[in-house]
């Protein structure tokens, strides 16, 4: 009887020595390891470039919203803020409706709304379509 005790006894304490705090067994939680974590990489798309409020780089070497070809999405995980940032202006846009904080939050003023961009465009096609060619009579 006091064999299976024995027994039961080292079954138990090798299946305790086995486990770990998840942190420790896999290395650091991710949802937890930095104060910012991803949400994604966007294509920054013609609307990013229409961003108003963005004052000029003194540079003229750096990057602006124009030159950005990715917006990258993070969320601040102590606030929740949310943030998404041009990849080569470094310029962020934060939305967080309920911080009223100052800088640019969404929704952003525009310098054109896609709407005019459209029209543009279909005017740009209308003065740069081929006449329709006439047949002389001859």
């Amino acid at each position: 009887m006091r064999a299976i005790w024995v027994v039961g006894l080292l079954a138990t304490a090798c299946v305790l020595a086995g486990c770990q705090r998840a942190d420790d067994a896999y290395g650091p939680n991710p949802m937890t390891s930095g104060r910012y974590a991803g949400i994604g990489t966007f294509d920054a798309g013609r609307m990013w470039s229409q961003t108003a409020g963005v004052a000029a780089p003194k540079d003229p070497a750096a990057a602006k919203l124009e030159d950005d070809e990715h917006v990258i999405v993070v969320i601040d995980t102590r606030t929740g803020e949310v943030r998404q940032c041009g990849d080569h202006s470094g310029v962020c846009v934060a939305m967080n409706p309920w911080s009223g904080a100052g800088g640019l939050t969404a929704p952003v003023s525009l310098k054109k709304h896609a709407a005019e961009l459209d029209a543009e465009a279909q005017a740009d096609e209308k003065t740069t379509a081929p006449e329709a060619s006439v047949p002389s009579a001859h």
